[in-house]
């Protein structure tokens, strides 16, 4: 059965007090003892991180082509203001690429 921790020493040391098989094993070999101890990764149980992201991500496309639809509504006649607009385009094009890469499945081994 393998034993599982965060990803910090002190967790292994909890893992180690508390579980006395896993210190039995520890005391004959720690090499093969430590294959029997998995290590969570938080990005693996935490789905906040990704909503959160997600969700910064997409209100700052949304933010970003309201704010160009307002530029393009208060310049009536006079010359754009070209330089902003490429930079809105450029930071929207980027949220977007990077929704992208988060939403796409990863790929399966």
């Amino acid at each position: 059965m393998k034993t599982l921790i965060n990803d910090s020493i002190g967790d292994l040391e909890a893992a180690l007090k508390n579980n006395t098989d896993l210190q039995e094993k520890f005391k004959i070999n720690p090499v093969e003892a430590m294959k029997d101890v998995q290590i969570r990764n938080p990005k693996d149980t935490d789905y906040w991180i990704y909503r959160i992201i997600v969700i910064m991500l997409g209100l700052a496309v949304i933010t970003i082509i309201a704010g160009l639809i307002l530029i393009a509504y208060w310049n009536d006649g006079a010359a754009k203001d070209n330089q902003l607009v490429t930079i809105f385009a450029t930071i929207s094009s980027g949220a977007i690429g990077a929704l992208a890469g988060l939403l796409s499945p990863t790929p399966r081994k």
